[in-house]
């Protein structure tokens, strides 16, 4: 399996160091090229290598962390992505007044899903804030860092929900874009939390802490 993350901003590093945390090798892009982002690369560690944009796009799961009206031109380089993972980890902002982006009642995702031909596409890693993301998914007291996946592919769904968990966070499904999907795209209910799983005693399953959203 081969990942890259495509965007070296807030999200795409803070992503980025989740990768090199666990030593999962991922490659890293931006529209300014491979030399742009090598120098970020080098600083966070030996498992992301640098890459141009067109063989990121190449990878079995994509992450997009550019912004949402940079989205459309990039998945359509590619003609099919023949059932290939992409993790939608942008935000559907209004530029004008920092609001959710008139989509219709449609998720975010699924406005992608239409550009990306032959895609399954997961929300995940996009609903908090990047600094918060960044951190050390586990809290040093036996609980973990919720991340949210929604997407209208079980399978794909938990192949995300795999890999958050292999970087040490608590995975949770909420299902379609269309319904759970909605929570966690920007301006739902989950935009801008943050939420520990606590571990309970035996073989109950972990309860959920609200964490500052700072």
């Amino acid at each position: 399996m081969t990942y890259a993350i495509i965007g070296a901003g807030a999200i795409g590093s803070a992503l980025a160091r989740q990768f090199s945390r666990s030593g999962i090798a991922v490659g890293l892009a931006a529209a300014r090229g491979a030399a742009a982002v090598t120098p970020l690369a080098e600083q966070i560690g030996p498992s992301i290598r640098p890459m141009e944009v067109a063989e990121a796009l190449q990878a079995d799961v994509v992450a997009l962390a550019v912004p949402f009206d940079s989205v459309q031109g990039l998945v359509e380089q590619v003609t099919d992505w023949n059932r290939r993972i992409i993790i939608d980890a942008t935000n559907a902002i209004d530029p004008t007044d920092f609001s959710p982006a008139d989509l219709g009642g449609r998720a975010s995702s699924d406005v992608v899903a239409g550009w990306a031909t032959n895609a399954r596409v997961v929300k995940a890693f996009g609903n908090t804030w990047a600094k918060v993301l960044a951190r050390e998914p586990e809290d040093g007291r036996g609980g973990r860092r919720v991340v949210f996946v929604s997407g209208n592919d079980p399978e794909a769904n938990g192949e995300v929900a795999d890999l958050a968990r292999r970087m040490g966070f608590e995975p949770i499904d909420l299902g379609r874009n269309d319904a759970g999907g909605l929570l966690q795209s920007f301006g739902g209910p989950l935009t801008g939390h943050s939420f520990i799983a606590q571990p309970l005693a035996g073989n109950s399953p972990p309860e959920m802490d609200l964490a500052d959203p700072a």
